[in-house]
């Protein structure tokens, strides 16, 4: 799925902030000609739920990207980026961290996940839409997304000699 392509790219926005959340749609898909189709999930096991297709999410497309808030309630943001990067399937997803924390240990704990990147939400509803744009660009647009499938899905090497060791982590 590649939006430069034409085809539709799946997001999923894990965020209980039915405000931050609409601004967050609305940059990704408010554009003529988007191919962003963004699906919300307002708290943890929402999201885990949707990512393992379990319940009502028995049809949830893959995600290219997860765009994930740290304070959610009940099921805090860390704990569903260890679980994703936990899972043979969904680890090589790329998580944004989006969220208002700059405290350093969510930042630091949250690259120890495996986070693709950590954004600190701005507060201005012009750079806010900014940095969406630009995390669409970087992870939507340039980026070629992961092969769906685990490590033991993974085709050889094309290059003849080449060792790989294993799966990364």
């Amino acid at each position: 799925m590649d939006s430069a392509n034409g085809q539709i790219v799946d997001v999923l926005l894990v965020e209980d902030d039915p405000g931050d959340a609409l601004l967050v749609r609305e940059a990704l898909t408010g554009s003529a000609g988007s191919m962003v189709r963004c699906h919300v999930a307002a708290d943890g096991d929402s999201a885990v739920h949707f990512l393992q297709r379990q319940e009502e999410f028995a049809q949830a497309p893959r995600p290219r990207l997860i765009l994930l808030d740290l304070n959610l309630g009940a099921m805090h943001g860390l704990e569903i980026l260890a679980k994703l990067k936990a899972d043979e399937q969904l680890k090589t997803i790329p998580v944004v961290v989006l969220s208002s924390s700059r405290h350093p240990a969510d930042i630091h704990h949250s690259y120890a996940n495996h986070a693709s990147a950590y954004v600190v939400k701005p507060v201005d509803l012009d750079d806010f839409g900014r940095a969406i744009d630009v995390i669409d660009a970087c992870f939507l647009r340039l980026a070629e997304p992961a092969p769906a499938g685990g490590d033991a899905d993974m085709p050889v090497h094309p290059v003849p000699g080449i060792q790989l060791a294993g799966p990364v982590n």
